[in-house]
């Protein structure tokens, strides 16, 4: 059975990086190359973090690429130093060298260019905002063609968003994180004919990063893989920390532990409710996408236990 052609495109974020560990699990998937938009980072150290991480797992192969958009509405400098943690971790620097090219062009004009190069359409996995994937379309919009879908962490449809009063004090708390950081490239590629599978917060609520899931890793230290993501959890386990991008991710090999309910949605772009991902529910015709509704937990837990057991 042939591959599925995945780029990913991630935002530095210590899931971000558990997600890219998962991904490269996968034996169904074959990886053509990663995207790291600056957005819950900063943007030297999760590339660089990102290079290791594929040095670590034997993918040095897989090209790496920094994308140089900007978004509306900056993540707090607070979450995005996890970043410079990351890139410090022990296991990540037993090596001086890193061998995972970091490519010259710009994250958009490699999206661009794996994209037309690719034999048969991308899938899309992407876990931070949509604004790499709204500028390659703008640059080059045949390479629409060339996407099979997009699969997203992001959005918030019949839950409150994420986005916090203290940070952002004039929002309504509407809106998830990703789509907030840039409200108009949401917009831009709800635009488009894609096929969007949303894992917005409705789904991502239900599946926390607990005490007890971060003991069983730390029982598979022994393990590479265990051992950096006990790390990465630990750094994380004092807040309210959910498995946003892993569940994301792991729709890609499992889609049968997920039930899947076709919404049709908006986004706000202006207001106190920008980046919010609205259900359109007054008889106007919205944007249909279809967004990750439940999920078997028991299996999901269990699936990223024994990925990571290696």
């Amino acid at each position: 059975m042939p591959k599925e052609l995945v780029l990913m495109d991630h935002d530095g974020g210590v899931d971000d990086y558990l997600a890219t560990l998962l991904l490269m699990t996968m034996e169904n998937v074959e990886v053509l190359g990663v995207v790291v938009t600056p957005a819950d980072c900063f943007a030297e150290p999760a590339v660089s973090a990102t290079r290791k991480i594929l040095d670590l797992m034997g993918y040095s192969h897989i090209p790496v690429a920094e994308s140089t958009v900007r978004g509306i509405n900056p993540f707090p400098r607070l979450y995005r130093r996890d970043s410079y943690v990351v890139d410090h971790l022990p296991i990540l620097n037993q090596s001086e060298i890193i061998t995972t090219p970091l490519v010259t062009e710009t994250g958009q004009n490699f999206m661009i260019r794996v994209l037309r190069e690719a034999p048969e359409k991308v899938t899309l996995m992407v876990t931070g905002p949509l604004t790499t994937v709204a500028e390659a379309l703008d640059k080059a919009p045949d390479i629409e063609e060339k996407i099979r879908r997009i699969v997203w962490m992001g959005g918030a449809l019949n839950v409150a968003g994420n986005v916090e009063k203290n940070f952002e004090p004039r929002h309504d708390g509407s809106a998830e994180w990703n789509a907030y950081w840039d409200p108009i490239s949401t917009a831009r590629v709800w635009q488009t004919s894609l096929e969007i599978i949303m894992c917005p917060l409705d789904l991502t609520n239900q599946v926390p990063v607990t005490s007890d899931f971060v003991k069983k890793i730390a029982k598979q230290r022994q393990y590479a893989l265990s051992d950096l993501a006990g790390q990465c959890y630990a750094l994380v386990i004092p807040q309210d920390y959910y498995f946003w991008d892993v569940t994301a991710t792991a729709y890609l090999a499992h889609p049968e532990f997920y039930q899947l309910r076709e919404w049709e949605t908006e986004v706000i772009t202006t207001g106190s409710s920008q980046g919010c991902t609205k259900i359109v529910s007054d008889g106007r015709n919205g944007r249909k996408i279809y967004a990750m509704d439940s999920i078997n937990k028991p299996a999901f837990y269990g699936y990223i236990l024994q990925q990571f057991a290696r």
